[in-house]
């Protein structure tokens, strides 16, 4: 099944960055990972927090070490013709029914600047909209890069 990127912005950004996201976490839908991040097998729990007025950088924020976050963005704005094919299976385990219902993220690689910041086009994470189930997914695509320049 080919996920196409999400058109509009993350409807299930519903947080804004804070300094104590323990006072939060009631409030806040939980991202489940259906698998663990690879080098995290004990984080499944996340929000997605919103790091910019725009919506388009945001942080996958774990709600069992508030220490670890990973920085996402919708591919969209920087990759626009970025159409992952994600395995039907994936697909079915994480309860997708349409593209529609999956919202796809870029795990981001900070670097100094702007221009040295890198995105994982090989590794994107999808997560069900309706159930907030997710994965890192790791795609069958030779040409996708683990650290495509994010601007050029």
């Amino acid at each position: 099944m080919t996920l196409m990127t999400p058109v509009r912005e993350p409807e299930m950004t519903v947080m804004t960055e804070t300094t104590d996201l323990t006072d939060e976490v009631t409030d806040i839908p939980v991202i489940e990972l259906v698998h663990p991040m690879p080098g995290f097998p004990d984080r499944r729990q996340f929000a997605l927090v919103m790091l910019d007025e725009d919506g388009v950088l945001c942080a996958l924020r774990s709600l069992e070490d508030p220490d670890l976050r990973f920085l996402v963005v919708p591919p969209g704005p920087f990759f626009p013709d970025y159409a992952p094919e994600v395995d039907d299976g994936v697909v079915s385990e994480l309860g997708i029914g349409s593209a529609d219902d999956a919202l796809v993220l870029l795990v981001l690689k900070a670097g100094d600047s702007l221009a040295d910041t890198t995105a994982n086009l090989l590794a994107p994470v999808v997560i069900n909209r309706r159930t907030r189930q997710a994965a890192q997914v790791i795609l069958d695509d030779p040409s996708l890069s683990v650290r495509a320049p994010l601007v050029a």
